[in-house]
């Protein structure tokens, strides 16, 4: 079932999600004819100013056979192509929103071709059947319209500074969790001694017993 959702991608202001049975993929991927990976490139990917460089970056395509019905993922990095069968699948870039923005949006930029025959009587030949953005949360905005095909983004593995650290590391020492009320006093542990102020100075237990 297709989902629509607003787009908020800050960083992608320019401009075919399914879902089915999942099952065996439809055959071992081979190799991709060199006049298609080396060609048909969706231009130099922007750098933004956050998150992992582009180069790095990688996403989850769903590839759906609609003649027998069965899915399968493919990993790929950006710049790189994957040949099932008679199509190729290659990935130019991929994004994610900010951790900030609201609603999350994942996008990638993806290009298809198919290997067929524009009329019977031709020889079977590559065809670019799709050049564009595909959204994860708006899959109608940008669809692949092929008979057999389908093609839609999962997920961009990338991150954000900031994202993979623990906030506990940044807090100051008045405002980490403490008990409520006064821990009790283990059966031989001695009474704490007051100081020439006459404070007492108790040790902070934090919660969970750490």
């Amino acid at each position: 079932m297709r989902r629509s959702a607003g787009l908020t991608f800050a960083a992608l202001l320019a401009l075919p999600g399914c879902s089915s049975q999942s099952g065996a993929p439809d055959s071992e991927a081979s190799a991709v004819p060199s006049a298609v990976a080396s060609g048909g490139n969706a231009g130099a990917a922007i750098e933004s100013n956050y998150g992992t460089p582009v180069k790095d970056r990688m996403a989850t395509i769903g590839l759906l056979n609609k003649r027998n019905n069965l899915e399968q993922d493919l990993v790929l990095r950006v710049g790189e192509a994957r040949r099932v069968g008679n199509v190729i699948v290659k990935l130019a870039n991929c994004e994610k929103t900010l951790p900030w923005e609201d609603p999350p949006e994942t996008g990638a930029f993806v290009q298809v071709w198919v290997e067929e025959r524009a009329a019977l009587s031709q020889p079977l030949k590559w065809h670019k059947v799709f050049s564009g953005w595909l959204f994860k949360n708006a899959p109608s905005v940008n669809v692949v319209e092929h008979p057999v095909y389908d093609v839609w983004v999962k997920d961009c593995a990338m991150t954000f500074p900031g994202e993979d650290e623990d906030p506990a590391a940044f807090a100051s020492p008045s405002s980490k969790a403490k008990p409520s009320g006064k821990p009790s006093a283990a059966p031989d542990a001695p009474a704490a001694v007051p100081d020439a102020a006459g404070g007492e100075d108790a040790p902070v237990v934090e919660e969970g017993g750490r």
